[in-house]
């Protein structure tokens, strides 16, 4: 059976129309070349090369093989420097499943310097509700995901706390004299409340938030995205949680003001949820080193 070096050779001397030139490229010596060459020759009964003072040139069962051997090689050595590229992170993709929370408190920062020291590695971001990042992940649309809690996983997937952060409850002007004091929940419950719809983590984190208290949480109006509720509220349409470091600016402007609470407001985490079960590129494995050395 012909080896996979005798074709390498071949393919050489055919380029280089030389033993010898073949034999400097491959840091090897005339003879062997010459050996290798007369080998290939038997195995396939057939000759490959014509012999003469002026060099070697290929018989046409010779020019025949090269034709093919050569399309294999090129490949090759495309797929060698293809490989290069991604240890050197020189190219590369990687797919993200990201909650909107999650991806403004703490993913745009740590991509912003991720893709400084690598630009060639392409990025693609999906925004999802937590159960869709999870459902992404799962059906292989997505390397990892990035998402907030509440989260349900199953057993072939892997969280990894990255970040903490807390929601306040907001009001927009009309609702100032609720800012002057402390509130239990049961004392808000007249009055209308802004959330996330069905099937989100955070509408799921407040249903259970308000039963712990013996309350049930049934808002009034709901949107489809985190973004949506502040504009809500600073329009006065109701009253809504939303995270503190995201309301910073809103808080400082006067555009809403905090309602404190004498119930804390849940703890929530950021996380990172993998699937250990799944190849994943080098580019991707460095990208979730680095977000995880940031815990």
């Amino acid at each position: 059976m012909v080896t996979y070096d005798y074709y390498r050779i071949f393919y050489f001397v055919a380029q280089y129309h030389s033993f010898t030139k073949a034999a400097e490229l491959l840091h090897n010596n005339q003879p062997n070349i010459t050996r290798c060459m007369n080998n290939l020759e038997q195995e396939l009964e057939c000759k490959l090369f014509v012999r003469s003072n002026r060099g070697i040139t290929l018989t046409p069962e010779g020019q025949q093989l090269y034709s093919h051997v050569s399309i294999a090689y090129d490949h090759l050595q495309y797929g060698e420097a293809e490989l290069k590229k991604d240890r050197s992170l020189e190219s590369g993709l990687i797919t993200i499943g990201a909650s909107e929370t999650a991806l403004r408190l703490f993913l745009l920062e740590k991509l912003e310097s991720f893709h400084a020291q690598y630009p060639n590695v392409r990025l693609k971001i999906s925004n999802h509700s937590t159960p869709e990042a999870i459902a992404s992940l799962e059906n292989g649309l997505v390397d990892f995901s990035v998402i907030t809690s509440p989260m349900h996983i199953g057993k072939n997937l892997r969280q990894y706390p990255l970040s903490t952060y807390r929601e306040i409850l907001l009001g927009g002007s009309k609702y100032e004299v609720l800012g002057k004091k402390s509130h239990a929940l049961q004392e808000l419950s007249e009055y209308q409340f802004i959330s996330l719809g069905k099937g989100t983590g955070t509408r799921d984190l407040y249903v259970q938030y308000f039963m712990n208290h013996d309350l049930t949480f049934q808002p009034d109006m709901e949107v489809a995205t985190t973004d949506q509720i502040l504009p809500f509220i600073s329009h006065n349409l109701g009253i809504g949680f939303y995270p503190e470091a995201l309301a910073a600016k809103a808080l400082a402007s006067g555009e809403v003001l905090a309602i404190p609470l004498k119930e804390p407001c849940p703890l929530r985490q950021i996380c990172l949820v993998v699937d250990h079960n799944r190849p994943q590129s080098i580019s991707v494995r460095k990208l979730i080193q680095e977000l995880t050395n940031c815990r």
